[in-house]
């Protein structure tokens, strides 16, 4: 278990929207970047943190968009790889910059400014997505990571300034490995197009590497409550991105194609699973589970599966009002794949991150496992797949509630017996 740093005595440190109580103080032009403290009360997030998020659900939208270009197309692998190197960029700069924020967020101007810069770098990321995917360019996609990765690395030489010893040791560390990073993200404008995958599984890999590195003497002292926050909000608005777009392809499919019948199974079973996906998720308090560096790390970046197949929920459902309305040149079946099998994988994640550790019991165990091989079960119920699938997530939140309801019963009963 890792240690936490006291909160800041510095009377000039961050109290803003998510600190005590009392009138707001006024926005101070500069102030030193110090650690805030692990066990500070009602750290929510900020109106900031709200506004970042928003913006790179634009990012993902654009992805989102883009894959169901491909799938619809009948280029699903090209389509998948593309996805999960654009998504990657995206995730991974929302993630280093919401535990950077977590430890140290001070909501000085400058801080502010620099974070306003990533959002402006994610926007520009958001506007090469379409050429990464159809013409392989990756020139944009690429600027607007580097303009989020330098911000960030601003942000930790900010640190380093305002403080000595390990932890300025720490913050330089950060610092001199995203920058490193930076140089062999080049490699996707410059090496052949074949080249490319093998150049960005490396460099994910190293990326993900320098915060274990970074935090191995020192670590930062991010509030479990602030990012369990974080997450779940992040999630909330992936998952009303993904009701959006599939509410804006049914919208499209009736307008056009008057196939109110056919979408109708479609628009019904998505809505069910994505109620079923958001339950899922929050009926655990997860906070409490991330004790130390070693969960965090895992749980954090488990995350990008989490996030990437809530997105692809979304894209599926586009595919298949597509597919629906014959606009898709793909079979029934690999539209309806297109939905149950992020899904599946979204079921499988989560109950391998954070709700397995809340079950008791084998039945509790074997509730989103059992289910996610339901859902991959259904793919081939033809134009019934996705209906039944989001009944079947619905099952499951019915069958993990009652479950829970009688552990919950009996254990009642013991306490009223024993005393």
């Amino acid at each position: 278990m890792t240690s936490s740093s006291p909160p800041s005595s510095d009377p000039s440190g961050p109290s803003g929207p998510s600190g005590p109580s009392g009138p707001p103080p006024r926005l101070s032009p500069l102030r030193r970047l110090t650690a805030r403290g692990r066990e500070e009360v009602h750290r929510v997030a900020s109106p900031l943190e709200l506004f970042f998020d928003l913006c790179f659900v634009v990012a993902i939208a654009q992805a989102g968009i883009q894959l169901v270009h491909s799938v619809a197309e009948a280029h699903t692998g090209e389509g998948i790889l593309n996805y999960a190197m654009v998504f990657f960029a995206i995730w991974w700069a929302w993630m280093n910059f919401t535990w950077f924020a977590s430890a140290y967020d001070n909501d000085d101007a400058l801080y502010r400014v620099v974070t306003l810069l990533q959002i402006a770098g994610v926007l520009v990321l958001a506007a090469g997505v379409s050429r990464a995917f159809e013409d392989h360019e990756f020139l944009a996609v690429v600027v607007g990571y580097l303009i989020m990765r330098l911000g960030l690395t601003a942000q930790w030489l900010r640190v380093a300034l305002s403080n000595e010893g390990p932890e300025r040791t720490m913050a330089l560390r950060y610092a001199g490995g995203v920058l490193l990073c930076q140089i062999g993200w080049l490699g996707l404008l410059v090496l052949p197009e074949g080249a490319r995958p093998w150049v960005f599984l490396v460099m994910a890999l190293l990326e993900m590497c320098v915060p274990p590195y970074a935090e191995k003497d020192h670590p930062t002292s991010w509030h479990p409550h602030h990012i369990a926050e974080r997450y779940g909000l992040f999630t909330i608005i992936v998952l009303g991105e993904t009701i959006a777009a599939a509410t804006v392809a049914v919208k499209s499919g009736i307008d056009e194609n008057d196939a109110l019948d056919e979408l109708l199974p479609i628009a019904a079973g998505g809505l069910l699973i994505i109620f079923a996906a958001w339950w899922i998720y929050f009926v655990v308090p997860i906070h409490g589970h991330l004790r130390s560096n070693r969960q965090a790390f895992l749980w954090g970046y488990g995350h990008y599966v989490v996030f990437a197949s809530a997105a692809a929920i979304g894209a599926g459902l586009e595919v298949a009002v597509e597919q629906a309305v014959g606009k898709a040149h793909i079979s029934t079946l690999a539209a309806s794949a297109a939905v149950t099998l992020p899904t599946a994988l979204y079921l499988l994640t989560v109950w391998l991150l954070h709700a397995r550790h809340f079950k008791v019991g084998t039945a509790q165990q074997l509730v989103l496992p059992t289910t996610a091989l339901l859902v991959i079960g259904c793919t081939f119920l033809g134009d019934w797949a996705v209906l039944t699938a989001g009944v079947v997530a619905a099952l499951a939140v019915v069958v993990g509630t009652t479950l829970t309801a009688r552990m919950v019963t009996r254990e009642s009963v013991a306490a009223a017996r024993a005393a």
